[in-house]
């Protein structure tokens, strides 16, 4: 049997739901200004998605906000700082999305009036980062949430190569999967990628 006298273990939480003002409500900006974070998600004036999990933000234009762009500042799934200027959607009403996943939001700002009400929210889609390095994936348990579905594991990036698959039920049952004494090598990073469901995750990789 290999020797696994280095395995760690990292915890993922909860993958908030699909939610278009879950952090801001919807209002109209006057000038470049900050949008109020007292949605549902939101508490403080900020918002924090689960435990080592970054979600996609959405911003809700219900006019054609092409024109202005939404910085929205926080921090990633791994809590380094996440800062990602936005375009406004064209649409009437257009959604806009940041390619970067938070885990917590603490602005979003306009660049100047937006053409009506304006609201943020999360998309249900949640990465995390196993390890940002060469690893291998021992073992996994976890819960599954509400819809079936799949836990995905990616080599390289959030974007990578699928190289595990774990597929899950849609009602509350234990995620514990077999894997081979030799394990899963992801040469270059091991990225989790889940949404609904999944409601938590505790993986064992090398490290």
């Amino acid at each position: 049997m290999p020797n696994v006298s280095n395995v760690k273990s990292k915890f993922f939480g909860d993958v908030d739901a699909l939610d278009a003002d879950g952090i801001s409500t919807a209002a109209t900006i006057s000038g470049a200004a900050a949008l109020t974070l007292t949605g549902t998600l939101a508490s403080g004036g900020s918002y924090t998605s689960g435990d080592n999990i970054g979600q996609p933000i959405t911003i809700l234009s219900a006019a054609d906000d092409s024109g202005i762009t939404f910085t929205i500042v926080g921090t990633d799934a791994v809590g380094d700082a996440l800062t990602e200027v936005v375009t406004g959607a064209s649409g009437a009403p257009g959604t806009a999305t940041s390619s970067g996943y938070f885990n917590t939001v603490t602005s979003i700002t306009t660049s100047a009036s937006s053409a009506g009400n304006v609201s943020a929210g999360v998309t249900a889609t949640g990465t995390g980062t196993v390890f940002a390095g060469r690893t291998r994936i021992r073992g996994l348990q976890g819960l599954s949430g509400t819809s079936a579905g799949n836990l995905l594991f990616k080599n390289t990036s959030v974007t990578g190569t699928t190289l595990l698959t774990v597929p899950t039920q849609a009602a509350a049952e234990l995620i514990e999967p077999y894997i081979p004494d030799n394990a899963v090598l992801f040469d270059a990073g091991a990225y989790v990628n889940f949404g609904s469901a999944v409601a938590t995750v505790t993986v064992f990789y090398d490290g």
